[in-house]
């Protein structure tokens, strides 16, 4: 403001105020006004980094907070906060929020392709247009069996041909690719009827894809060689390996010619025994005999009506020749333990249906046989006794006597130790009205067990 003074002179007493700020000369209001302009860019900077802690005081200099400690506006301290620090930017998190170390931006990020420089002192233009491929080193010979054995093992669990073909498609097998043949074989000589004819059946598969028929040629040339050895494990060894080449033959896997490169040609007598056993069975072939179902089909593989006429014709034969060992064989070769209830229904059922006191005594030995031999165990000697409990209604139609059989079959079963008093007392018994005796006064008693 101007102040009067008395000689009637206005003096320059000036004291103006800009902003909050006081100023002694006219001169100076342009560099006040310049410095309220920065306060006022510092103080948008200020607010906008707020969350940092940093403040600036009202001559620019930055510190922090009013008592020099750092306000807790923000949860994380400032090496672990993600945002700018230029003062640049809206406050966003560095790449989207998938910064940090080692980190190339978000998930899904596709980068366009590294174009090659030419002028790069490591360029090599030999390198280029090259493919990269991932190679697998050869199988050692030592290794061959150790790595081959549990593929083949697997196999005879879960029967799946194209399993092992990927398997040993991965493997670098090279020239000993025609010991797969080999042996599988051998490991099929010590196993069961059903393993066999996986065996052939991998054989038939493998061929064309992981084997070829040269390998399948030099692989039955080993086993003949090796049939000595052979033997001293498996006795019938050169009668299964005559087997094993006439399904090959069969399946195509070896030329017809493959039996006349031996004729005359062989010292061995267990090679000469399995070329004849294989020559018989191809004359048989062109007869009418099935060579395809040579081992024929193991386990739960076969149908439910033929286990049951097997197991029929097992009775039968047992029966006329009362040789306990060769049922029980039998009964192994069948391979289905978890239906050995059907042969306990079936010999149940011989005995009801049967005429005599022979099939009864028989019967109740074989049973009491492979109890003790532990070849049916106790679940399914117990399934076949209540199969037939359930049944006797429908049996007793053809059978009139079928209850009474029954009651007497349960009574020497329990006396013989195979079956258990619960089990006992579970059998069924028909209720009849008769006459008990002149001293009951000529009453109907109903009788029931």
């Amino acid at each position: 403001s101007f102040t009067p003074q008395e000689n009637g002179i206005i003096t320059k007493n000036i004291k103006n105020e800009i902003n909050g700020n006081w100023i002694s000369a006219p001169n100076s209001i342009h560099e006040a006004r310049l410095k309220a302009k920065a306060k006022r860019r510092l103080r948008k900077t200020s607010s906008r980094d707020s969350g940092r802690g940093d403040s600036f005081s009202d001559n620019g200099d930055p510190s922090r907070g009013t008592n020099g400690t750092v306000p807790p506006t923000s949860p994380k301290s400032k090496l672990l906060d993600r945002k700018s620090r230029a003062g640049k930017g809206r406050g966003l998190p560095k790449k989207g929020g998938a910064g940090g170390k080692g980190v190339w931006g978000p998930p899904g990020e596709v980068y366009d392709l590294e174009e090659v420089d030419v002028k790069d002192p490591n360029y090599d233009e030999a390198q280029e247009n090259c493919v990269y491929e991932t190679v697998v080193p050869p199988l050692e010979e030592g290794d061959f069996e150790k790595t081959l054995t549990p593929i083949v093992q697997e196999y005879f669990e879960h029967g799946d041909t194209n399993e092992v073909a990927e398997l040993l498609g991965e493997l670098n097998l090279g020239s000993m690719s025609s010991g797969v043949p080999m042996l599988a074989v051998s490991l099929a000589l010590e196993a069961k009827a059903s393993h066999r004819e996986l065996t052939s059946r991998l054989l038939a598969d493998l061929c064309g894809r992981v084997l070829s028929r040269r390998d399948v040629e030099s692989s039955f040339d080993k086993l003949l060689r090796e049939l000595p050895d052979l033997v001293l494990d498996t006795p019938g060894a050169a009668q299964l390996i005559g087997q094993f080449i006439a399904r090959a033959v069969k399946d195509k896997i070896l030329s017809k010619s493959y039996l006349d490169g031996y004729k005359g040609r062989v010292d061995c007598v267990h090679a000469r025994a399995a070329l004849d056993r294989a020559a018989v069975l191809l004359k048989m072939g062109m007869g009418g005999l099935r060579i395809d179902s040579l081992w024929g089909t193991g386990g739960g593989q076969r149908p439910v009506t033929q286990l049951v006429r097997e197991m029929t014709l097992l009775l039968k034969e047992y029966l006329l020749s009362g040789d306990n060992k060769e049922a029980e064989r039998c009964l192994r070769e069948l391979e289905v333990p978890h239906f050995h209830h059907e042969f306990v229904y079936e010999a149940i059922v011989m005995v009801l249906e049967s005429k005599g006191e022979k099939t009864f005594k028989m019967v109740l030995q074989l049973l009491k046989f492979l109890w003790v031999s532990s070849i049916i165990t106790v679940d399914q000697m117990r399934r076949g006794y209540e199969r037939v409990y359930m049944d006797i209604a429908e049996i007793n139609i053809d059978v009139p006597r079928a209850y009474f059989i029954l009651e007497q079959f349960v009574d020497k079963s329990f006396s013989a130790g195979f079956i258990c008093e619960k089990l006992r007392d579970l059998c069924p018994s028909r209720g009849r009205k008769r006459f008990v005796s002149e001293g009951d006064g000529g009453r109907f008693k109903l009788e029931s067990y």
